[in-house]
């Protein structure tokens, strides 16, 4: 007989449509979509129209307390994500917690914006306090968490992972993107709100995505690999620009960063590379370039370059989704064809019903969320001080 979960969604907005899409195709198990929750019922009521979902709310309580939901996905702001969890996991259900894990959004007598006033050391000391405590609660308890980085699950890394596997291969240097044009979330410009800007926000994507490589390569080799250093940079680069070279800036930016590059040093000596920008003005960019002891892969995960399109004008293309926050669709452009899988969303969510319907531990847990978490403070660190950071 097929087993049946439920499912909830908490938080309505972009994650929670990508997450929904990736729910309804869940393979060889019974998923049913039991509830579309957000503080904006309007919001919650169009999610459980378009995908649907049993019953909306805005209520949190009845959704821990719904018997036939057995798993929480929360695709909320990261300021929500681990007290949100915590409720969940103490009420009984399997997590789901989107990226980044938590992040350090202020405290009473900060001096205000967060962002500027409060030193990165104090951030960084705080947030080693929240890890060590998450993965207390986390770790205590009987259900799964599972980390919702989509970059572990795409095809083009399930693929190099297996290489790593066959080959046996040594990873010399890794270099990795996650650039958009623009956020999807007003709430982006604000430290207190979002923990951090470009590193946070984007940045969190492939620093996952090389852990999870390098601790693949560890398996291998049977012996710990890890990451011992940061060394980091960020900016406000187009804060300083006059108002008539931001046209085609989407974006506005108060207290956060909007590029950070990151190097990480991992203990066997290797190096990986991290870049993030707010300002690719093609749309998105996510890749992981990995150079070996015997040959180089490249994982590209957007644009995908499996289909082109150009266009003289936009007529008819107001509600054809072309790429994420490509606003032109005139000239030459590389449409984002079957994304939710390419991206690793779809390969994701039917790993996490597994991992709940089988009670395997996931290949994304609450170890990786954490490691990011600390590097992307580390680098915040290092980018103010202007030192090495040893972890």
């Amino acid at each position: 007989m097929m087993k049946s979960l439920g499912v909830a969604v908490i938080g309505c907005g972009f994650a929670g449509n990508f997450h929904s899409n990736a729910w309804t195709k869940v393979n060889y198990l019974d998923i049913k979509l039991k509830a579309a929750v957000d503080n904006q019922i309007e919001r919650a009521e169009a999610l459980k129209e378009k995908w649907g979902y049993e019953y909306a709310t805005a209520d949190y309580e009845k959704v821990l307390s719904d018997p036939e939901v057995d798993i929480i996905d929360i695709t909320l702001p990261p300021l929500l994500h681990l007290p949100f969890a915590y409720k969940a996991m103490e009420a009984g259900k399997h997590v789901v917690c989107d990226k980044p894990l938590t992040g350090y959004f202020g405290e009473e007598g900060d001096e205000k914006p967060v962002g500027d006033k409060v030193p990165k050391a104090k951030m960084y000391e705080r947030i080693l306090k929240d890890l060590e405590e998450a993965k207390e609660k986390i770790g205590n308890s009987d259900k799964l968490f599972m980390y919702a980085e989509n970059y572990i699950y795409s095809p083009a890394i399930v693929k190099a992972a297996e290489i790593l596997r066959k080959k046996r291969s040594r990873i010399i240097y890794m270099n990795a993107e996650c650039s958009v044009h623009g956020s999807t979330s007003p709430l982006s410009k604000d430290w207190s709100l979002v923990g951090g800007g470009s590193i946070m926000r984007l940045g969190s994507h492939p620093i996952a995505g090389v852990l999870y490589l390098k601790q693949v390569e560890s398996e291998v080799r049977g012996y710990e690999i890890k990451p011992v250093s940061v060394v980091a940079d960020t900016g406000r680069i187009v804060e300083s620009f006059p108002e008539e070279d931001k046209k085609h800036i989407l974006s506005k930016f108060d207290d956060v960063e909007d590029f950070g590059h990151i190097t990480l040093t991992f203990s066997d000596g290797t190096k990986a590379v991290i870049l993030s920008s707010e300002h690719y003005m093609g749309g998105i960019q996510n890749h992981i370039n990995l150079i070996t002891n015997d040959g180089v892969l490249e994982c590209l995960m957007t644009p995908p370059n499996n289909m082109r399109s150009f266009f003289m004008d936009d007529e008819g293309l107001e509600d054809v989704y072309i790429s994420e926050n490509l606003q032109c669709k005139t000239g030459w452009n590389s449409v984002f064809v079957a994304e939710e899988t390419l991206r690793g969303y779809t390969a994701e969510l039917q790993a996490f019903a597994e991992d709940v319907a089988y009670n395997r531990e996931p290949e994304a847990g609450i170890d990786i969320a954490l490691e990011t978490t600390k590097i992307m403070y580390a680098a915040y660190l290092s980018a103010e001080e202007g030192r090495r950071i040893e972890l």
